[in-house]
């Protein structure tokens, strides 16, 4: 009886190491966060251009070859994250990555700096920021990086050398980040630290660790509230076309105020790019999605940065709204009619009967105010 005593104790430490194991590696998962393509491939969507360069993509590669110099500057703005990027410079000039970038013209942010190269061959950048530690490699070799700034945008330079009757040429092949220390909204096994509206006929539960939100309208909303922010979650719309939001910004206790990022996973006929009611990460009211990239019945991660007024949404990381509200400020703190400044819920949306959605590892990095 002794030994079977010692082997069952045995057995639950053993149980209990492989439980904290596996809690440490979600922690950790959920620190690092979920890629995000910054670009396409397609387009310069959610960039904005400053200086005279002029930036297409060809052949899925964005490229700079024409004018004396600029810069080509993310709309959104990120704190703390890894990156990694593949850019090409060749000719008489130069290019350089910074993070954490003013947006602006003018060179800003931890630089790093890459000197026309030789041959074919594509520089991989690799780096992590967490406050002011930033370490950063350039083809597997350290490079020094440093920027005060808590926050900023991510810049691609171009500049041409006047000695040099060539412009140069910057590529880009490959830039994606993906956010870290994030902090988790939903422990998987409770409803701790959200709040219901009450007098409304959606249900919510927890089930298999993600909250489930069944029949007509109703709110669920976080106890904290938040204004600048990168937030990710994980959403499943179990039913066709069903319809759903994740609303930020809004005033504690009020239903269906501030900003909706719309779920609902609808486009007409074949094609994506024509979204039904705005579609999944368009932002209600104000942005329809440029393409519904989810599917019903599979679960997808979306991504919301909202820093002052801008702000952008990706589905599985891919960008498909990003918009700046310059607005006058809207009453009621309506976002549908205006601009929302102030802090407020991250919450979920209960449509209509028809509604059974899933929502899981709900994670935020707040950013300054």
């Amino acid at each position: 009886m002794r030994e079977i005593r010692m082997m069952q104790r045995a057995l639950c430490a053993g149980a209990i190491a492989l439980l904290a194991a596996l809690s440490a590696a979600y922690a950790q998962e959920v620190a690092e966060g979920s890629w995000i393509n910054l670009f396409d491939g397609e387009s310069t969507y959610g960039w904005t251009a400053f200086g005279d360069a002029a930036w297409t993509v060809r052949d899925g590669v964005l490229v700079c070859d024409t004018g004396t110099g600029g810069a080509l500057i993310t709309n959104a703005s990120f704190m703390n994250f890894e990156l990694t990027a593949q850019i090409r410079v060749t000719r008489g000039g130069t290019g350089a990555l910074a993070l954490r970038a003013p947006f602006e013209g003018h060179p800003g942010g931890g630089m790093i700096v890459l000197p026309p190269g030789k041959g074919d061959e594509f520089s991989t950048i690799t780096v992590k920021a967490v406050g002011n530690a930033i370490t950063a490699t350039l083809n597997g070799q350290p490079v020094d990086v440093a920027t005060s700034a808590p926050v900023g945008h991510i810049a691609l330079y171009y500049q041409r050398y006047h000695r040099d009757k060539r412009a140069p040429v910057v590529e880009l092949k490959e830039l994606k980040l993906r956010p870290l220390g994030l902090s988790p909204l939903f422990n998987g096994k409770d409803l701790t630290g959200w709040y219901i509206i009450p007098d409304h006929k959606s249900e919510f539960s927890v089930v298999n660790g993600a909250i489930n939100i069944k029949n007509g309208n109703g709110q669920i909303e976080t106890e904290a509230t938040f204004r600048n922010f990168l937030l990710q979650i994980d959403v499943f719309s179990n039913g066709d076309h069903l319809n759903s939001g994740v609303f930020f910004r809004t005033p504690p206790k009020q239903f269906w105020l501030g900003y909706e990022s719309q779920v609902r996973n609808e486009w007409l006929k074949e094609d994506r790019t024509k979204p039904v009611d705005y579609g999944t990460g368009g932002l209600y009211g104000l942005v329809p999605a440029r393409k519904v990239v989810s599917s019903d019945r599979e679960w997808f991660t979306k991504t919301i940065v909202c820093n002052g007024n801008h702000m952008a949404v990706w589905v599985n990381g891919y960008l498909v709204s990003d918009f700046f509200d310059t607005r006058p400020p809207a009453e009621n703190s309506d976002g549908k009619n205006g601009y929302v400044d102030a802090a407020g819920t991250i919450n979920l949306q209960g449509h209509d009967p028809t509604t059974d959605l899933s929502f899981k590892n709900i994670n935020i990095q707040q950013y300054p105010n």
